[in-house]
């Protein structure tokens, strides 16, 4: 067997443990709240981009993938999202006052810039979602590297911003490393492993990870066993929020919510959605906020300890 105690774990598996830090909200919240909205259309796999397959995840209709071929059910998918789902949701965050992260696919946003452009205006926050919703697990290191220097270029060419936050969706290995190599980002979302933002040392340099949800999150829109109706969304959300907010008296945490435009941007589904503000909205002591911001309060109020401090 290993001596599993003759080096430096590659993962942490205790985090804050059983006394979390006291992360301080702002207003002495008792609860974080960021809604996460992906934007993807035209970043997805498609034979038109060189890919060998056209894509099969989170179209919401379960319709398997295209070896070589064009997918027409799937492509109209997911431009419902991009024409008609995204829309939707810009509206109704403006009319709750709900500030987001629009996580934004480079290539996708380059194809619908008035996107973009409207989410800036808005008060959203673009975070860099890749340069193409793919898999990176499956890519080389050159190429990760490359794709990243283009997102970021791509998207401060087409909103006039430069994202300050990552997020992958499907990271490598690799990722992280290259990130804090490529310089400029403050923090990236790619872990589903804590509720709230903490720090990492990566080739020396402190890097803040902002976690994510893959939980409280409509891609169990995907299939039919998952969330079928507009209150499945909503209640299980909502439950999520209770429980937060009454253990928020004492030991206050981050509530991660993501969702697709081409999946809760369907009106039966933005149903849901409503509920879900209208009723958080009804509660005292709730920090509506982007992840720039949560990364912005944590590096001000919990700095990095100095690299190589213990």
């Amino acid at each position: 067997m290993a001596d599993l105690t003759s080096r430096e774990p590659e993962r942490d598996f205790v985090g804050y443990g059983r006394d979390p830090v006291d992360p301080r909200w702002p207003g002495g919240a008792r609860i974080a709240v960021n809604f996460n909205l992906a934007y993807e259309t035209g970043g997805e796999r498609n034979v038109l981009d060189g890919d060998g397959a056209s894509e099969s995840l989170l179209t919401d209709i379960g319709w398997p993938s295209s070896r070589g071929k064009r997918s027409p059910l799937a492509e109209s998918a997911f431009e419902y999202g991009s024409r008609v789902g995204i829309w939707r949701l810009l509206r109704i965050f403006e009319r709750f006052e709900v500030p987001a992260s629009i996580l934004a696919v480079a290539t996708g946003l380059e194809r619908n810039p008035d996107v973009g452009q409207a989410c800036v205006e808005l008060g959203h926050e673009i975070v860099s979602h890749g340069y193409r919703w793919i898999d990176y697990l499956e890519v080389d290191e050159a190429t990760e590297r490359e794709h990243m220097r283009l997102a970021t270029e791509t998207l401060q060419a087409v909103t006039g911003v430069c994202p300050r936050g990552w997020m992958t969706g499907r990271p490598s290995m690799n990722t992280r490393r290259l990130l804090v190599e490529h310089g400029g980002y403050l923090y990236d979302r790619d872990v589903l492993n804590d509720e709230l933002p903490y720090w990492v040392e990566v080739a020396g340099t402190p890097h803040l990870i902002v976690p994510y949800s893959y939980e409280t999150n409509d891609n169990r829109c995907d299939q039919s066993t998952g969330f079928a109706q507009a209150d499945d969304f909503f209640q299980y959300v909502r439950d999520a929020f209770d429980v937060l907010w009454e253990e928020g008296s004492e030991r206050p945490a981050l509530l991660s919510i993501s969702m697709h435009d081409r999946l809760v941007g369907r009106p039966a589904r933005a149903a849901g959605v409503i509920r879900l503000l209208d009723y958080m909205r009804s509660r005292e002591g709730v920090w509506f906020c982007r992840g720039i911001d949560v990364a912005e309060h944590w590096r001000d109020v919990h700095p990095a300890a100095p690299a190589g401090a213990s």
